[in-house]
């Protein structure tokens, strides 16, 4: 096995740096684990699997006889650990890339600023639907390192079906999935990229290992197939009458089949999702009907557009994943008129009249939170009634107090949580108690 004599050491402890130490040692390797934040009870999970962890600061790596570094997403591309491995003659790559050289099957991927998580559940749930073996991967939630390991002594039947971010791209370099995928490219980890250029190009980097006719990349229309490697086929999807996939009006359309889409994906704004999950399933072998049947059987992942009630005629919607601008923008015109918008936490960009068009168009009102609640006004307030209200369980009374019947309390914050919350599912979690009536228990 490739990995039976390496000495690798892992950079970050979290569950990717966790994932790829068990996979090296697994294969016959050595491997330690270095995080900058050491805590007790981490340490002693590791140490439990006989992992070895490892003490070092920002800017100083420690010494060993390491011939190769595995990354872990948190680890930005410009850190000091990544300089001093490569100027030691390290070899460094990615936990994804990791992953990828040691799974056993077909692979396939999507990246994309939004949206990404449901295509992902979307082609692997109708692969299982059609009979055939299939696992989310990535940053969808379990490293691909981790699938590996579990079908280490199994056969190569499976398709893993990798959700790709920016921060997992970075460090890539011969990421090679059969079929790859940018869904779209918006305004999003600004604070982490630098220029929208630089998020992008991280984004791109999920074709370069492709080679060969039998690789199929598929991209949305005005989206530059540059990053594309010579001979691997470009497939556009979308809603423009140029698209090999187009989605129109319920439908998918390709060629001269024409493939229904009902459920969560069943919307203009959704729809190009829904084009590219076709298209991705096209290139796995399903016929038009099992790819229907795929949409139909579709249940859509938490905090995503979810409707978590109706009480007066008022619609209740946590998109507490909506963390983009962009997401805002795309969830205020699913609703439509007659939004009382949620918004507000971390900024992650800079851009804060990105979203007046669709305020003015959608909005009633916006009740802001968190760290964002003074820049969101002052942005947005002569485009729509807004009200400080910087807490979330304040900021939701105010809209239930005022919504009327035929309205829809959105929460869709267009920011980071992490200022009032420890992740967006605490926050959309929140936003579910609040309606149910329950105390606050998840602050």
């Amino acid at each position: 096995m490739r990995y039976a004599n390496r000495n690798a050491l892992i950079l970050g402890a979290g569950k990717s740096g966790e994932a790829a130490a068990n996979w090296v040692t697994a294969a016959g390797g050595r491997a330690a684990v270095v995080d900058e934040a050491w805590q007790g009870a981490r340490l002693a999970e590791l140490g439990a699997q006989g992992i070895r962890c490892l003490r070092a600061t920002r800017e100083r790596l420690p010494d060993g006889a390491f011939d190769l570094v595995v990354t872990s997403p948190s680890i930005a591309a410009g850190h000091p650990w990544l300089e001093t491995a490569r100027a030691r003659g390290l070899h460094v790559i990615s936990e994804l890339e990791l992953g990828a050289d040691a799974w056993r099957g077909d692979l396939i991927a999507v990246t994309g600023s939004k949206g990404k998580s449901s295509v992902v559940k979307a082609v692997a749930s109708a692969l299982r639907l059609a009979g055939r073996e299939a696992c989310e991967a990535g940053n969808y939630g379990t490293p691909l390192c981790a699938r590996a390991l579990e079908r280490a002594d199994r056969g190569a039947g499976a398709t893993a079906v990798v959700e790709a971010s920016s921060f997992q791209l970075e460090q890539t370099q011969g990421f090679a999935p059969r079929l790859a995928a940018i869904l779209n490219i918006q305004a999003d980890h600004l604070d982490r990229h630098g220029s929208l250029e630089a998020y992008a190009a991280a984004k791109g980097r999920i074709f370069e290992g492709q080679r060969g006719p039998a690789c199929r990349a598929f991209l949305p229309p005005g989206l530059s197939a540059g990053a594309v490697p010579e001979g691997v086929a470009v497939e556009r999807f979308g809603p423009e009458a140029a698209c090999a996939w187009r989605y129109v009006d319920g439908a998918v359309l390709h060629g001269g089949a024409r493939i229904p889409v009902t459920g969560y994906f069943a919307n203009a704004v959704l729809g190009p999702a829904a084009a590219l999950a076709a298209a991705m399933l096209d290139g796995c072998g399903l016929t038009g009907e099992e790819i229907a049947a795929g949409f139909a059987a579709f249940e859509p992942l938490p905090h995503r557009m979810e409707r978590v009630g109706t009480r007066g005629g008022v619609a209740y919607v946590d998109d507490s994943k909506g963390t983009s601008l962009a997401a805002t923008r795309a969830a205020l015109r699913i609703v439509g008129r007659g939004a009382r918008l949620i918004a507000g936490g971390r900024l992650k960009e800079r851009d804060l009249a990105f979203l007046l068009p669709d305020l003015a168009a959608c909005a009633v009102k916006a009740y802001l939170i968190g760290e964002a609640e003074g820049p969101l006004y002052e942005a947005w307030h002569g485009t729509v009634p807004c009200v400080r209200c910087g807490e979330l369980a304040r900021a939701f009374h105010a809209a239930e107090r005022e919504a009327r019947p035929g309205e829809t309390v959105l929460l869709s914050p267009g920011c980071a949580s992490f200022d009032q919350f420890p992740n967006m599912a605490a926050r959309g979690e929140l936003f579910r108690r609040l309606f149910e009536g329950l105390p606050p228990a998840l602050r």
